[in-house]
């Protein structure tokens, strides 16, 4: 029984929150960023970029708590104002290519513990306790975990009733997404949700998995600081985006790698014809169309890879997903790319942006090979969470991926 509950958000008012919403920090380029700190004062860049103020790199808790202050400040100057019952929100991204809705609402830390949320992916314990600090600073989360649940027919019956109302929100950004959100405070509706969440006995992390566990360690700190804790503390859960798996849009991230590890073409090729049945493709664009087909190009030429299974064992869901055979069979032992996180001989272009680009940094002398392979599937995510294994890094890229600064969650 998951437990998903409706929460108080802070919010900008309306006729600020297109100018508030922000996208992640890390996608900006330097331009970008400063043209959105110099010329849009309301911009939540503002809050967690709070040295740019004083023309100064500050770092540490000392950032923290200036990310508080400003924080602070827009709520003084009622740039944010908090609802003030709980809600669930209804969320709608409409992209150029794909329609996203979905709730914003609170999910359980307790769930997250007792594996009713489940993650598939590792986590940094540096990067979840940094974290976990700069939430016990300044007192909110504003980038929700991406959840997803079982398609429910009765959330999308009232997703399409309340979708007809007018929107709390509505506008575009500059690279032409358009943004709707829809309060639901009324006791019916979130009682209807609230409920349907109750039916549900899993729930799988699709992005997020440092936030959530962040949460989960700040919610253990606060608990066993606090001698009147009851559980319904708001750093008992954490906000979360949950979107029904159909509606996932899950791409795949290439390869790219800037050596052959001393091994000339050749040599590579016939250590790749060990695993792989290999095809010259030659200048045609080669893209998989099954599971263990991967793309390769080398030297100017596409290449098809076609796992030889006779030589393979699959022994659980991790031994079947394409990221880890690649990684087992060529990043790993022809290659010597040990650590896929840090090797700075490896990087990675996520499924969205063509394999023409690929081509275009081997041929610019930038990397030497590059692979490519279909997309995973969220039935394959779903096995390895539920065998309690953890994908190589960058299985996966997902959307939707959200504006920060629409909704905040106060602990």
């Amino acid at each position: 029984m998951a437990k998903i509950v409706p929460f108080k958000a802070v919010r900008p008012t309306k006729d600020k929150a297109a100018m508030v919403a922000s996208r992640p920090y890390e996608d900006y380029s330097v331009g970008e960023l400063k043209a959105q700190l110099d010329y849009n004062p309301f911009s939540f860049l503002h809050i967690i970029n709070p040295g740019y103020k004083f023309q100064h790199e500050i770092t540490g808790e000392k950032r923290f708590q200036l990310v508080k202050n400003r924080y602070l400040e827009f709520k003084e100057e009622e740039i944010f104002i908090q609802d003030p019952s709980a809600c669930y929100y209804f969320y709608k991204i409409v992209t150029r290519n794909n329609m996203f809705c979905g709730i914003i609402a609170a999910a359980s830390v307790q769930d997250y513990e007792d594996n009713l949320i489940k993650r598939h992916e590792d986590t940094i314990a540096y990067r979840e306790n940094l974290f976990k600090d700069y939430l016990n600073v300044v007192g909110f989360n504003t980038e929700p975990v991406l959840l997803t649940y079982p398609d429910s027919e009765i959330i999308d019956n009232l997703m399409k009733k309340v979708m007809q109302g007018e929107p709390e929100y509505e506008f575009s950004t500059y690279n032409k997404e358009t943004h709707f959100l829809w309060k639901i405070c009324d006791a019916e509706s979130v009682n209807q949700i609230k409920s349907e969440f109750e039916t549900m006995p899993t729930l799988y992390i699709a992005d997020g998995h440092h936030r959530s566990a962040s949460s989960y360690l700040l919610a253990k700190e606060s608990k066993a600081a606090n001698p009147n804790h009851t559980g319904n503390e708001p750093y008992n859960y954490f906000m979360s985006f949950l979107i029904s798996e159909s509606k996932l849009q899950i791409y795949e991230f290439s390869r790219l790698i800037k050596d052959l590890n001393g091994l000339s073409k050749e040599e590579f090729l016939m250590q790749l014809d060990l695993w792989f049945r290999i095809e010259s493709r030659g200048l045609e664009v080669y893209t998989p169309t099954k599971k263990h087909q991967f793309n390769m190009y080398l030297d100017g030429e596409f290449y098809s890879l076609y796992l030889r299974k006779t030589n393979y064992e699959f022994t659980d869901s991790l031994s079947s997903l394409d990221t880890y055979i690649l990684y087992q069979k060529v990043l790993k032992p022809i290659l010597n790319i040990q650590d896929l996180r840090n090797d700075d001989r490896i990087a990675y272009i996520h499924g969205r942006n063509d394999l023409i680009e690929i081509k275009t940094q081997v041929d610019n002398g930038n990397f030497v090979v590059g692979f490519g392979m279909l997309p995973l599937t969220i039935d394959e995510i779903k096995k390895v969470a539920d065998e309690g294994l953890t994908m190589p890094p960058k299985s996966t890229y997902i959307e939707p991926k959200l504006r920060s600064g629409l909704t905040v969650y106060e602990f």
